[in-house]
């Protein structure tokens, strides 16, 4: 085995980053070709040049998505929150979700509980954390240095009037560089958009536009950034099951939602004669 086969990743970035000049993704792709590191490692390096372009807003768990507790839940209760939901830090909110005062640690519930003077009946307020905020529009790779100095794993995104916006950990920026992380804990991921053929998609309401137009289903907006909230934008108001939007070529039709947004749309590439006939 040569020199190059028994260097380490981390040898093959520094190598490959001391040569390049103005643009790194070319020196990347250049690497990638002349067989200085494998397709694999030069994803990776292209995740990570990724990950210095992209806002935490891009990456979040999104506020309606996010598991939270309120301030009057009980201990008992919230080991119970712990065991259903499989996650080890939960968020914990006074009156709204917009107030997070707090997160907890299921190893400090577990700590807790041991005790000699745990009460199942006091309150998570007890033995919550200080929350880490951040804005939205913070790079994500910066992020993830804070994460490590200061040896923390969850941060609290907020908007521009410190409305809670989402929820970031350091394994949603992880994922961004090697894929996604699962565990035992993960339930199985629904992706925001299924193919069903080549005319017909199934799509959660939190599909971004800009992959829409990856897959030339074209749809944009200068105001929302999802296919749920630019229906709704269209339509006025969250749309009903088995509304229809017509956009272009492609007709979307409202099959799952709620009071407060739309889950799941059909999008149905309309037939050309259809298409003339209206």
């Amino acid at each position: 085995m040569d020199g190059d086969s028994q260097r380490s990743m981390w040898d093959k970035i520094t190598h490959l980053f001391g040569k390049a000049e103005d643009n790194l993704e070319q020196a990347i792709m250049e690497a990638r070709d002349e067989g200085d590191v494998e397709a694999e490692e030069s994803n990776m390096l292209l995740s990570i040049l990724e990950l210095g372009e992209k806002q935490v807003q891009e990456i979040m768990t999104p506020r309606t998505d996010i598991t939270c507790l309120a301030s009057e839940t009980t201990i008992q209760e919230a080991a119970r929150c712990i065991l259903d939901n499989g996650h080890s830090r939960i968020p914990v909110y006074k009156d709204t979700k917009d107030n997070i005062i707090g997160i907890i640690y299921a190893k400090d519930l577990l700590t807790y509980l041991v005790g000699d003077n745990h009460n199942f009946d006091d309150h998570v307020n007890k033995i919550m954390r200080q929350p880490f905020f951040i804005p939205e529009t913070k790079i994500s790779a910066e992020l993830l240095q804070e994460f490590r100095s200061r040896k923390n794993h969850i941060a609290i995104v907020v908007d521009e009037y410190g409305g809670t916006s989402g929820l970031i950990t350091i394994e949603d920026l992880l994922e961004v560089i090697v894929g996604d992380i699962e565990d035992e804990f993960d339930a199985p991921k629904e992706e925001d958009i299924q193919k069903i053929t080549d005319e017909q998609y199934l799509l959660h309401g939190r599909a971004m536009l800009d992959d829409l137009n990856d897959i030339d289903i074209p749809v944009s907006s200068d105001e929302v950034d999802t296919i749920g909230g630019y229906l709704s934008l269209q339509a006025g108001h969250v749309p009903l099951v088995n509304e229809e939007f017509t956009v272009g070529e492609w007709k979307f039709t409202v099959i799952e939602a709620d009071t407060k947004q739309i889950h799941k749309i059909s999008a149905q590439k309309i037939a050309e004669q259809t298409l003339e006939d209206e």
